[in-house]
């Protein structure tokens, strides 16, 4: 029988060492300019962008002062100032030689500077610079090449933040939308209570007064699914104070799923339509049932009526985002739409195409709307 023995082998050629060396560099960089240009952001990146370009010193600035410096000759950070706000004036990569960067300290490095606008959707944001006794073209080329990748993540900081902007508003609205009906009905459900049933009308005032300060709360894009349904049962509690009997209630929630992330706001709009549309017009009453289950990568919730349905193309309508309806005289139609496709905009925004709402219903048939949401996501988390 014999031996196995261990060979070793190369894991690449020096090349290929120092591709890996300077994807790694860049990658250390990269999380503090997803955060946009700042003095902090510029502070946590310039010293691994030096460590990119091997300069003696380096200067991230925005369009008018330094931001961040990393290495020898920082008595330049006055004139690096000067030369930031004469490249931005002029729009391309400048070199500056001693006649800008003089400088009456012996051994001092810092002579020449290549300084390369840095551009945010084809606006200039600031610069980077870089210095060294003398610059050569390889020195300039490399610089301008750092500049246009640092430039390509300040575009995606933005889209980020333009992101977070276009949620922030769609939140307002979603809140704006809050039925000013539910709050005076509720208002008159706890108030019908209060010589009859003290104790519950009291009770009643707490969980509206918690129901709209988790409605109107100004922290995190995202929350956990269970406070999200919490702020479900509240609305539903308030509801059933209206409604009695008539409004009946069956929640299926798999434990595992209660802390799985999912865009503020996304169920409450969704159970008040279930309501809204499927239990107000029926005599008898109705059953709303929420089911949140695990299914392996994903959470799905489903949220469903037994009401009178409605009409799939109106539906779809509403998910287009397309409101009113010359045939609905109540108004009804521009309401399901603002929250449909508010939530259904932003699901898709956030996860991407595949996790749109799924809406099933027809006339008669009642109404189920179905979000899928994976547990885990890249750049979803709880504030």
């Amino acid at each position: 029988m014999g031996v196995m023995g261990w060979r070793r082998t190369r894991l690449g050629s020096e090349a290929d060492r120092a591709t890996f060396r300077t994807l790694h560099t860049a990658s250390l960089a990269s999380p503090a300019l997803r955060a946009g240009l700042s003095h902090e952001s510029a502070e946590r990146a310039v010293r691994h962008l030096r460590a990119l370009l091997a300069g003696p010193a380096l200067a991230l600035t925005d369009t008018a002062e330094v931001l961040a410096w990393d290495g020898a000759g920082h008595h330049h950070a006055d004139q690096a100032a000067r030369l930031a706000r004469e490249t931005v004036e002029r729009g391309t990569t400048r070199i500056a030689d001693r006649d800008l960067l003089h400088c009456d300290v012996a051994g001092c490095p810092v002579r020449t500077a290549i300084a390369v606008p840095l551009t945010v959707e084809e606006r200039i944001v600031g610069t980077l610079q870089l210095f060294a006794p003398s610059p050569t073209a390889g020195q300039a080329r490399a610089a301008e090449e750092v500049a246009r990748w640092v430039s390509g993540q300040l575009d995606l900081a933005e889209l980020d933040a333009s992101r977070t902007r276009l949620m922030e508003a769609e939140v307002r609205a979603l809140r704006a939308q809050i039925s000013p009906h539910f709050i005076y009905n509720s208002l008159g459900a706890i108030a019908s209570f209060v010589r009859t049933d003290p104790d519950r009308a009291r009770e009643l005032l707490l969980e509206f007064a918690d129901f709209t300060r988790y409605s109107f709360r100004r922290h995190g894009e995202f929350t956990t699914l269970a406070e999200e349904l919490r702020s479900v049962e509240r609305y539903l509690l308030l509801e059933q104070a209206r409604f009695g009997d008539r409004l009946r209630v069956t929640l299926n929630v798999a434990p595992e799923v209660l802390p799985v992330a999912v865009p503020f706001l996304c169920l409450q709009p969704l159970v008040e339509n279930a309501v809204r549309h499927g239990l107000e017009s029926a005599e008898d009453g109705g059953h709303v049932r929420i089911v949140a289950l695990d299914q392996g990568r994903d959470c799905l919730i489903e949220v469903e009526d037994d009401g009178a349905g409605e009409d799939p193309a109106r539906v779809r309508r509403a998910l287009a985002g397309e409101t009113g309806d010359p045939t609905d005289a109540e108004g009804a139609e521009p309401h399901r739409s603002v929250g449909l496709a508010n939530v259904d905009g932003r699901l898709r925004a956030v996860y991407g195409d595949d996790y749109g709402l799924v809406v099933e219903t027809a006339p008669g048939a009642g109404t189920k709307v179905i979000v899928r949401v994976p547990k885990f996501a890249p750049g979803v988390r709880v504030s």
